[in-house]
């Protein structure tokens, strides 16, 4: 392989440090920024980690200055705005720079959890029944849509604002949920059928050919049975609670194989479908 200048785009406040090791970023809150880089470095590239806020003539300056090869882009939101996210790849194409990850349009598509969902129903795409209540409209239970029912964030990731109590067996607890998502998410909710099963992850990578990776599966080995076993904002971040109740991933082994193959299938299906 071709050793290569990589300019890597992170978040300000995630630029690893110049001699961090291995074990200072094991807990901290820049490991998959390390990791990255570092990764990079081992495969015999040369990196240079750029953190980025609220100013793209930052990057700019260093893609003029430097003239990487790619881009490993990392960012997430632009100035704390998620809904930004597909603008620092629109400004990357207009500079004619190669990138990695998601096109601007397939982020922004994949950004509205209801605009993608409709893109998945026009594509015959199986998935749960949803509603989305907007800030400052009443809320109503819907015959369409009986309980159980999960309340999410239409637009935030990485399961922030879900919780055990973001599942609702009411219109009282319903209610409760979305004006929670309203006040302190601060965004419209996005309400769907609530359906019991396992929290199963697949990587699919590619633009004409795809690779589909093996699936992975969240294990709540500690987690009692009274209790949703789902990813919640605890679940995906705070150390300790993963250590309380056991939760750790690994590969999917105990699935028949034509299951396996239906659902790395369904998941090429989206993939072209929000044309990621």
């Amino acid at each position: 392989m071709k050793a290569l200048r990589v300019l890597v785009l992170v978040h300000k406040h995630l630029v690893p440090p110049e001699h961090a090791s291995a074990s200072d970023a094991e807990q901290a809150e820049w490991k998959t920024e390390y990791d990255v880089v570092t990764a990079l470095q081992k495969l015999g590239h040369e990196v240079k980690p750029l953190g980025l806020q609220d100013d793209l003539s930052v990057a700019r300056q260093a893609i003029k200055d430097w003239e990487p090869d790619i881009i490993f882009n990392l960012l997430e939101a632009f100035d704390n705005i998620v809904m930004f996210d597909h603008n620092i790849v629109s400004f990357l194409e207009m500079l004619r720079m190669a990138y990695t990850g998601s096109n601007a349009r397939g982020l922004m598509l994949a950004r509205d959890k209801s605009l993608s969902k409709k893109l998945m129903a026009y594509h015959r795409i199986p998935m749960p029944e949803f509603a989305v209540i907007r800030r400052g409209q009443k809320v109503r239970a819907s015959k369409r849509l009986p309980f159980p029912l999960i309340v999410k964030s239409l637009t935030e990731e990485a399961s922030l604002g879900i919780s055990q109590a973001s599942v609702v067996d009411s219109e009282e607890k319903l209610k409760e949920r979305v004006t929670f998502i309203h006040d302190n998410i601060g965004t419209d909710a996005l309400v769907e059928q609530f359906i019991e099963g396992r929290e199963l992850y697949v990587g699919v990578m590619g633009n004409h050919r795809l690779r589909v990776f093996p699936i992975w599966e969240m294990q709540f080995t500690k987690m009692p049975n009274s209790v949703h076993h789902i990813a919640t904002e605890r679940v995906k971040w705070s150390v300790k609670y993963q250590e309380k109740h056991g939760i750790q991933t690994s590969e999917l082994k105990d699935l028949p194989e034509d299951q396996r193959q239906r659902i790395q299938h369904l998941c090429r299906r989206v993939y072209r479908a929000l044309e990621l």
